[in-house]
């Protein structure tokens, strides 16, 4: 009973203050599911709302660490777990605006909150009488009679302190708070200067004749984009991806090509406001400075402690076992090319802006096939109803549109997903369209996670962002292949985040290498034959792909492997040097990314999917730092597990509930026994190798 009321005071504690405020975000909301109320929601809110939810927070871990009873499950673990509800909630609806909808006001708020936040963190997690409760409980966990999912709670949150630095001394706690607090500026800094940097203008063409090449639609789009930029009768590009890849792809100018190419590479690296190199310098050396206060010798040692790989040796063995038939795949695609140019007459060596343009030509020449002739089949509105549908013949459950619910933009479509007896998952919002407040990029995330505490079951508010290909005046938005495969991966994350069914939220913990696989095995179904015929329909006639065209796809399926995953591979490579460091000192970030690029051998007509300036998966935040890699080691996982698919039943209903059971709905810390627990064995590198076409 006295579990009970704690419980209750604590509620009261965070929403209590809170109710009759003249602040949305402080409020409860009385919308459908109770969503963002959008439409009432101004950027002035934000920051006394932030300031509001950590007091609430504050005051709730205070009550918890300051309890006189002895330290139990409930009055501290769950208690932990019930806390930061309102902060939860208002980060939720920032992170998702700063990240899609952005707004000057918007980032000078994160420039301002970010120290606070990290703060904030911090005096929880180095809270010496809160960390003495979790302690006690910890060390006697195997004789609580614990059940398994509060098991992985329990030690998710004692690992979670432990690795917060609870246990360091005085002195060194005040040093980790100075670099925390250091790494939460400059992350929002990166970030800042990333989203200028691509959404800049790559190219202006005021010529006619500078367009040779392009297709009408790519011409249309580029005088779409130059009306928004204040431009009349010239063309724009800009670079973000949806514009100037189909430009590299199809002009016939190659100094344009290599303009345009090298103003997407150098993203960061201008020696002007926006540039990186100092940054990430100083960021890899805080890394550095941490691990070593927290007892690591490297950044990525620290990190993958805790993930499948463990050790930053077993990743470099990954990937240089992925890199030699890669590399090798790839030098056949540079003479493949290089034979065209020589065809052609052309007097020069393939370079890298020459790669998009020349493959193209291959892609003709071996497959008859090309960009051009499959987009008008790949309707955004079309492939997001097959993603839905794969889905659907998969778990059994519906999208519904809904038109009730608030959204913050006029892009964004909101859909219930529901079981098959109607029973309500949760809500799912696409945003799939550029615009300059938005980051480049896709991703998933949530405005509020699904958790069971005390049998009240919360359901969750999904949602996923995309860059794809804009509606035009008198056309749709038609994707390319590449765009429809991530779409179909942004749904697959978002399927992990709305079948979730645990008690609580903490217990779902992923390793970052485990985490993609939900995801990456999505697109397997979207290039699949028998699917592609269900949503691959021409824009206009509503006809479906012909059967030529997806011949000429399962053909042409191992086209350009080599590049796509050199280019990955290096990128993960970078990503490695960089948090292998083992002292403080601040590199030169061009010099130090020539010599890892050096090292593995990268041949000068690829350059690495990313550069360091622009690397936003392990620069703009902690979240793939030392972790990039984890896209291939979860294909090995996606190759796999498809593959049990294929061998039974596409949409094998069994099979499905038991991935959705063991990997998509509950999280564990042996990601690997769960994997076990669906496929019945280990994975195999094979069904990878041979999707890939490198064995």
């Amino acid at each position: 009973m006295k579990e009970a009321m704690y419980s209750l005071a604590l509620a009261f504690v965070a929403v209590g203050c809170s109710v009759q405020s003249d602040n949305v975000l402080l409020r409860d909301w009385k919308t459908p599911f109770q969503t963002p109320p959008f439409d009432e929601i101004k950027s002035e809110h934000f920051m006394p709302a932030f300031l509001e939810a950590m007091r609430a927070e504050k005051a709730e871990v205070e009550a918890i660490a300051n309890n006189r009873e002895e330290p139990t499950f409930v009055n501290t673990i769950e208690a932990l777990e019930r806390s930061g509800e309102l902060l939860d909630r208002v980060s939720g609806v920032f992170s998702c605006l700063n990240g899609a909808n952005t707004n000057d006001e918007l980032q000078s708020i994160s420039r301002e909150v970010a120290p606070l936040r990290a703060k904030h963190n911090d005096d929880i997690k180095l809270n010496k009488a809160l960390f003495k409760r979790l302690q006690q409980i910890y060390e006697r966990k195997n004789r609580l009679g614990l059940t398994p999912e509060q098991y992985i709670l329990l030690e998710n949150y004692y690992l979670s302190f432990v690795r917060s630095g609870a246990n360091l001394n005085d002195r060194d706690k005040e040093e980790l708070r100075k670099i925390n607090e250091e790494l939460s500026k400059l992350y929002v800094e990166f970030r800042q200067n990333h989203l200028k940097q691509t959404n800049a203008i790559g190219l202006v063409i005021d010529k006619d004749e500078n367009l040779d090449g392009l297709p009408d639609e790519v011409i249309q789009a580029a005088v779409e984009m130059a009306e928004e930029r204040g431009m009349p009768g010239k063309w724009v590009f800009t670079l973000q991806k949806p514009s100037f890849i189909p430009f590299l792809m199809s002009s016939s100018k190659r100094e344009l090509r290599e303009i345009v190419f090298k103003a997407y590479l150098n993203r960061g690296n201008n020696n002007d406001e926006c540039d990186n190199k100092k940054l990430i310098s100083r960021i890899a050396s805080l890394r550095v400075s941490r691990a070593n206060l927290l007892g690591y010798d490297t950044h990525a040692g620290y990190v993958l402690e805790r993930n499948m790989a463990k050790n930053p040796e077993n990743v470099y063995a990954f990937l240089n076992d992925l890199w030699k038939p890669a590399i090798k795949r790839a030098k056949m695609e540079v003479t493949d090319m290089q034979a065209i140019i020589d065809r052609e007459g052309g007097d020069f060596k393939l370079q890298a802006w020459d790669w998009w343009y020349y493959a193209e030509k291959v892609k003709k020449e071996k497959y008859a096939l090309d960009d051009a002739m499959l987009r008008p089949y790949f309707k955004m509105e079309n492939v997001r109803k097959g993603a839905f549908d794969v889905a659907e013949k998969l778990y059994g459950i519906r999208f519904v549109k809904r038109h009730d619910v608030q959204v913050y933009h006029s892009d964004v479509e909101v859909f219930e997903v529901i079981e098959a007896d109607g029973t309500h998952i949760g809500i799912f919002y696409s945003d799939y369209y550029p615009r300059d407040g938005k980051r480049s990029g896709a991703w998933s995330s949530s405005f509020r996670s699904q958790s069971n505490i005390g049998g009240n079951f919360i359901t969750p508010l999904v949602y996923n962002v995309g860059n794809f290909a804009k509606p035009m005046a008198d056309k749709p938005s038609l994707m390319s292949m590449d765009e429809v495969e991530t779409l179909f991966h942004e749904l697959g994350h978002g399927l992990n985040s709305l079948f979730g069914n645990t008690v609580y939220r903490g217990s779902r913990r992923v390793p970052r290498d485990f985490v993609e696989l939900p995801s990456q095995i999505m697109e397997n179904w979207a290039r699949d034959p028998a699917v592609l015929k269900t949503y691959a329909l021409h824009y206009q006639t509503g006809r479906p792909i012909p059967q030529e065209f997806i011949n000429k796809l399962q053909k042409a399926r191992h086209f350009n492997q080599g590049f796509m995953t050199v280019e990955y591979l290096a990128a993960s490579f970078l990503d490695m040097d960089w948090h292998v460091l083992t002292d403080t000192s601040e590199r030169d970030a061009a010099v130090f990314e020539k010599e890892s690029m050096n090292k593995i051998g990268l041949i000068s007509e690829i350059e690495p999917r990313y550069q360091s300036t622009n690397f936003g998966h392990i620069f703009s935040s902690g979240g793939y730092s030392s972790g990039y890699y984890s896209y291939i080691w979860a294909a090995v996982l996606d190759a796999d597990a498809f593959r049990a698919f294929k061998e039974t039943d596409l949409f094998n209903k069994e099979l499905a509930a038991s991935f959705r059971r063991n990997i998509l709905s509950r999280g564990s810390n042996d990601a690997m026994a769960q994997y076990i627990k669906f496929r019945g064995s280990e994975p195999r590198i094979d069904a990878l190798l041979e999707r890939r076409g490198l064995e």
